[in-house]
């Protein structure tokens, strides 16, 4: 599809196609390209409409489709995501870092920097976190280790334009959750964690002292402000024969 003679991307209205339909066929698009990757939140309704020049009714009828092909779901109070292709249970946590955890049951950590440098983000990270293709964002690339040995691989995408200079910190010691709400005076509300396995690549298994192709956890993690604002994407890798995962969880 092209776009129409008002420029909106993949609308026509010189065709017998319905405009919702395009509109559904244009998301569609964009989620099987990876523009729009897993967990990508929609911008509103009202954002979205004026985007594709027409009603909220006619969008709303656009995103009903999607949702009820299952490539899209609504979360109340949040808005609309695209939906991961995994099932996914839904576990309360409390919201804290590795380092916070590493701190709290007393256990001495050191941390190497890989990499600290500001970047343009693959595509799917700019999409969650909702920035522009080619926005410069910092890429923060970690291990953390214990008396053990490496326990994790921590490669943090971070918002610049939320958090400017930020390259510049020293991160051996500094926590990022730390950065961000101390030095910057953001207000880290919520994130949308999830876990599985992988098979340790190349660069996984020298960061963790692995053999290649060893079992690892791996997390990935969206954090959104108090205002609902992504501020970080992360992937992380963990070293299963050194660190666990436990979650304490309470009945609804």
């Amino acid at each position: 599809m092209t776009a129409d003679k008002g420029g909106v991307p993949g609308i026509r209205r010189d065709v017998p196609t319905a405009i919702h339909v395009q509109i559904s066929e244009h998301i569609r698009l964009r989620i099987a390209g990876g523009e729009w990757p897993p967990h990508y939140r929609l911008k509103s309704e009202p954002e979205l409409a004026r985007e594709f020049g027409v009603s909220r009714g006619t969008l709303r009828r656009a995103l009903t489709t999607l949702i009820e092909e299952g490539l899209l779901r609504q979360v109340r109070g949040r808005g609309t995501f695209v939906t991961s292709t995994t099932i996914e249970p839904a576990i309360a946590q409390k919201l804290s870092t590795l380092s916070e955890d590493f701190a709290d049951q007393g256990v001495v950590t050191t941390t190497t920097v890989r990499e600290c440098a500001l970047i343009a983000p693959p595509k799917p990270v700019a999409a969650l976190l909702d920035v522009t293709p080619g926005t410069r964002v910092l890429r923060l690339v970690r291990v953390r280790r214990t008396e053990q040995g490496p326990v994790a691989l921590l490669f943090n995408f971070v918002r610049t334009d939320l958090a400017p200079g930020i390259e510049e910190v020293d991160f051996t010691s500094a926590s990022l959750f730390g950065v961000l709400e101390g030095t910057y005076g953001l207000k880290i509300a919520t994130a949308r964690r999830t876990f599985g396995a992988e098979a340790a690549g190349a660069d996984v298994a020298d960061a963790l002292d692995l053999a290649e192709g060893a079992p690892v956890q791996y997390l990935q993690q969206v954090t959104y402000l108090a205002d609902d604002r992504p501020v970080e994407y992360s992937d992380v890798w963990i070293h299963s024969g050194r660190l666990r995962v436990t979650s304490l969880l309470l009945r609804r």
